[in-house]
């Protein structure tokens, strides 16, 4: 792969429980790049986006991400691609018995960060990117729906991934909200680091432009459609 792919897929196939969910992908991602993942539930986004970071294995094909080799990854190295992923839920999965800035410092403590100092130097500054600077003294039960998924994207962007992965991070939010946190993805796309997000919003394709890919009949290919025709086939 040259310097500038971080992701490239080849003929892959990935299987659940000897099922077969996607075969014959072929696909990349590119520093920077900006990508949808649409398709209806079931299609097989959630497993490709866990294929990247080593949850669901790759059955066959040939599949790498960034130096390494998915299908050859041996399982000590996982923690160490994961640290170059940030990865986003839907469902948050943020501690809630914690502050904010306990949950951030979790994850870094867990990722290998030991200096204090430097730890809340980071926690700082990723709330600042996202704009909840002033709420890392609240727990999670205290923000709304869409500061707790600033939050997740501050987490995310701890450990100044290469790529972040975001299965369907504006389902839960009303549309203004939804389009406020794409803003900020795509703020985040523009500075290098690359977006993969799952997502059935079709709007938001038309409002902030990327690369398109369909998931359909165990299928991914790269969508040319107009849109309206994704809004059919996607939902």
């Amino acid at each position: 792969m040259t310097s500038d792919i971080l992701v490239e897929f080849k003929d892959v196939n990935i299987h659940r429980d000897e099922v077969v969910v996607l075969q014959n992908i072929n696909f990349t991602v590119s520093k920077g790049e900006f990508i949808y993942l649409c398709g209806k539930v079931g299609s097989g986004k959630s497993s490709l986006l866990k294929s990247l970071y080593a949850e669901v294995p790759i059955h066959s094909g040939d599949a790498k991400i960034f130096d390494y080799d998915l299908k050859a990854l041996k399982r000590k190295d996982i923690p160490l691609l994961r640290r170059k992923i940030g990865i986003m839920f839907q469902d948050f999965k943020l501690l809630e018995d914690r502050t904010v800035n306990d949950n951030l410092s979790f994850v870094l403590k867990a990722t290998g960060w030991k200096d204090k100092h430097k730890i809340n130097e980071q926690i700082d500054f990723v709330l600042n990117t996202v704009g909840m600077g002033k709420k890392g003294y609240k727990r999670p039960h205290q923000l709304s729906g869409g500061e707790q998924q600033r939050i997740v994207i501050a987490r995310a962007l701890l450990n100044s991934p290469q790529l972040i992965i975001a299965d369907e991070p504006t389902g839960n939010l009303d549309p203004e909200t939804a389009r406020e946190l794409m803003e900020l993805l795509h703020n985040i796309s523009q500075t290098g680091t690359s977006v993969l997000m799952a997502t059935h919003n079709t709007t938001l394709i038309d409002l902030y432009p990327g690369t398109v890919y369909l998931c359909q009949n165990e299928k991914m290919y790269r969508q040319e459609q107009p849109k309206s025709d994704i809004e059919i086939i996607g939902e």
